[in-house]
């Protein structure tokens, strides 16, 4: 079965946001991935199961390893959906910021 995960789903996972900081720099395998986590091995290898499957890790295979990357278009397709957003509640924050600063308490 060809299950398809939903990208925002999968980086609700603390984990899996730890996972995708810790490829941002440099391919690494499933080894030096799960190493950097208190979790067991398989647990480290379904999160990367579904970052995969979300397009957000790429897989290479190297002689008997598989190396896991980011996927930077999939992470810019994610940061561009949500732009819009942050734009938005920058400027709600910014015009909350401006009241606040001509707020004058009546004693």
């Amino acid at each position: 079965m060809n299950l398809r995960r939903d990208v925002f789903q999968a980086i609700a996972d603390p984990t899996r946001r730890a996972i995708l900081l810790l490829v941002t720099t440099q391919a690494m395998s499933a080894g030096a991935i799960a190493a950097n986590f208190d979790s067991a091995r398989p647990t480290v290898s379904k999160h990367l199961q579904i970052l995969t499957e979300c397009d957000l890790l790429l897989q290479k295979p190297s002689g008997r390893e598989v190396f896991y990357q980011i996927n930077a278009q999939k992470m810019k397709e994610v940061a561009d959906f949500i732009e819009p957003f942050r734009s938005m509640w920058d400027n709600r924050f910014n015009k909350l910021e401006t009241l606040m600063k001509q707020y004058k308490p009546t004693k």
